[in-house]
């Protein structure tokens, strides 16, 4: 294996512009992080709160915070070899400096030159105990490569920091380079993908955005996947955005959609319920499918999100979409189960996440998991199709909870979704499911499994 620290570099056209300003607002998140908050709302906050910021310091902002929590074990582990262990680093406010100091010199290539305005004294955080000479080392001083095991789950683990538990459960499934391959996936900040919507086709859609001067292309293991290729957000000013032709989705969140596909056919005038809608991304996507002449049925457990969806659904004026409560499944051809999940699939967009997460708050997903199936399957017309579907890797939320559902409710049999993506399944497929893992499938990984009640 090659050396635990970076050898390559954040290129500028992604990286944004660095600045004190921008670095502040970094710094605050980074904390609210540290105390509690989730990513999202931190960055959010941090990014009101602060004045004065162009486009790209905030994504310079944007990017720092994300950068922070995802390389968060590498970085402290920098700190130790140079001598300063976190756990001797008294105050948040200081760990957060040390840790913004070597994330600029390791993943961005800067030393104090460069890092050193973005930080020195006074501020941009307070109060603090540490002065600039040891952030100067921080940036500045010689690394000498740490005594870490030269290979396996510890040295991936460490390599691209993500929780032993979690490197050592995938190392039991995968071989160790396809392991390598799914972390470095996951640590990359995500590429913005988008759905081509109706009416229309996705050549249509990239051929309009190539006229606004917007650089995109195909992304061929999903039907109407879109990849925007340049750094630049100008993609949501284009007229085809604007006009409702392109909707922000995952590759994996696309290919669950066509997961609800009849095997012949189109979903065109079924009705199909979303039953784990959150803030309604696959809900659109139904509702492209079904059609004016079709329904879709929309619930989720948490208000809010679903508050969200419904505004979208509005602003699209899809009125074949409705929100009842309580939601009723016994008319629905097709039943979307995008259950609450681990989100171990997720972890390049929401990298945080990774270290609130144990093997024992998994087993508690399956738990939940395998009781929500139980519940709907009650409901459920027969002949009708239940799609359970998640973003995480690991079979304990996957595979497991399939079977643990087949043993305790007769009448539901295993439908093959092989033949349902044809060539593209021998990327998809594993077995009867779909398993979109990273890097093979860009975006994260997920995985869908259609059940059919007799």
């Amino acid at each position: 294996m090659s050396t635990l620290w970076p050898t390559t570099f954040l290129d500028a056209e992604h990286l944004g512009r660095p600045s004190r300003r921008a670095a502040t607002a970094a710094l605050q998140a980074h904390l609210s992080v540290l105390k509690g908050d989730p990513l999202k709302l931190a960055l959010a906050n941090a990014l009101k709160e602060a004045e004065g910021l162009g486009g790209q310091e905030r994504r310079f902002t944007a990017l720092a915070v994300r950068e922070m929590s995802r390389h968060m074990r590498l970085l402290d582990l920098a700190s130790r070899t140079l001598g300063h262990p976190p756990g001797k680093i008294g105050l948040l406010e200081d760990l957060a400096l040390v840790r913004y100091v070597l994330w600029r010199r390791l993943f961005c290539g800067v030393g104090w030159a460069r890092s050193g305005p973005e930080v020195k004294l006074p501020g941009p955080v307070r109060p603090r105990t540490i002065k600039d000479d040891l952030l100067i080392r921080m940036a500045d001083a010689p690394l000498p490569e740490p005594a870490v095991p030269g290979s396996g789950p510890e040295w991936l683990a460490t390599r691209y920091s993500f929780p032993n538990w979690l490197v050592q459960r995938l190392a039991e499934l995968h071989p160790e380079p396809v392991v390598e391959a799914m972390l470095a996936a996951l640590d990359e900040d995500p590429v913005l993908h988008f759905r081509a919507r109706p009416s229309g086709t996705r050549a249509e859609v990239l051929a309009r955005l190539a006229e606004e001067e917007v650089s995109a292309e195909a992304v061929d293991v999903a039907l109407d996947a879109v990849r925007i290729t340049e750094a630049s957000h100008r993609v949501f000013e284009t007229r085809v955005m604007k006009e409702g032709r392109l909707q922000v989705q995952d590759v994996g969140s696309q290919l669950i959609v066509e997961a609800c596909r009849p095997l012949e056919g189109s979903l065109a005038g079924r009705t199909v319920a979303d039953v784990c809608a959150g803030a309604g991304g696959k809900t659109l996507a139904l509702a492209d499918e079904v059609g004016a002449r079709g329904k879709v049925l929309a619930g989720d457990r948490s208000r809010r999100r679903l508050a969200q969806a419904r505004e979208r659904a509005r602003e699209l004026s899809l009125r074949h979409v409705s929100f009842p409560h309580p939601l009723t499944l016994e008319q629905a051809d097709v039943v979307l189960v995008d259950a609450p999940c681990s989100g171990t699939g997720s972890l390049a967009r929401e990298p945080d996440q990774k270290w609130k997460l144990s093997m024992k708050s998994v087993e508690e997903f399956h738990a939940t998991q395998l009781g929500l199936l139980k519940e709907l399957a009650g409901q459920v017309k027969p002949g009708a199709l239940v799609v359970y579907a998640t973003c995480s890797l690991l079979p304990e939320e996957n595979d497991a909870v399939v079977r643990d559902f087949l043993a305790a409710v007769p009448g539901f049999t295993v439908e093959p979704l092989a033949p349902l993506f044809g060539e593209r399944a021998a990327v998809l497929c594993d077995g009867p499911f779909l398993r979109a893992l990273p890097p093979r499938v860009p975006g994260g990984g997920f995985f869908a499994a259609r059940l059919r009640k007799g």
